[in-house]
């Protein structure tokens, strides 16, 4: 069984902003597809907030996924989801699922405390600044190998996709 990657896909404004008020500061059609090709078929770990963010926007938790949740309440619990208490723990549950990806879906406190071990960023930085209350950590040093860059456009709004691996 080969060591699966730890990957983080996130969408980033110029300034690493992530949301605010609980919600993403773009909604890009594009994007939001390149994050379901990513992550479909592989497990995909966030924090309590972000999926029931995305419960809210959705409807449903991420469809083709296993969900795996960090919650501090050890009450919580949602049908079909694995719940946890620790970024550890998730990360060791999901390795157990053999999959050849792990992918962390956010939010900003489960991204810093993923950083550490991530091995790859699929990165959609967007060329544009907004106003946040959450902002992914630094990552620039740690993730200089670029394996994969594209410029896009929509609706005015340019961005590219970065697909960054740590040396």
């Amino acid at each position: 069984m080969m060591k699966p990657k730890v990957c983080a896909v996130v969408a980033i404004g110029k300034n690493r902003e992530l949301g605010k008020g609980g919600k993403l500061l773009w909604h890009i059609p594009d994007d939001l597809q390149r994050f379901k090709k990513l992550t479909m078929g592989h497990p995909i770990i966030m924090g309590r907030k972000t999926f029931e963010s995305i419960v809210g926007y959705l409807g449903t938790p991420l469809p083709g996924r296993t969900n795996i949740v960090v919650t501090r309440d050890p009450n919580w619990k949602y049908e079909g989801i694995i719940a946890t208490d620790s970024l550890k723990k998730a990360i060791e549950k999901a390795k157990a699922l053999d999959s050849t990806e792990i992918h962390i879906g956010g939010g900003a406190e489960i991204y810093r405390q993923a950083l550490p071990f991530i091995d790859k960023l699929y990165l959609t930085i967007i060329d544009d600044a907004k106003e946040a209350d959450t902002f992914f950590p630094e990552y620039e040093k740690e993730f200089t190998k670029k394996t994969f860059e594209e410029m896009r456009e929509w609706n005015g709004l340019t961005y590219r996709w970065v697909d960054l691996e740590r040396v």
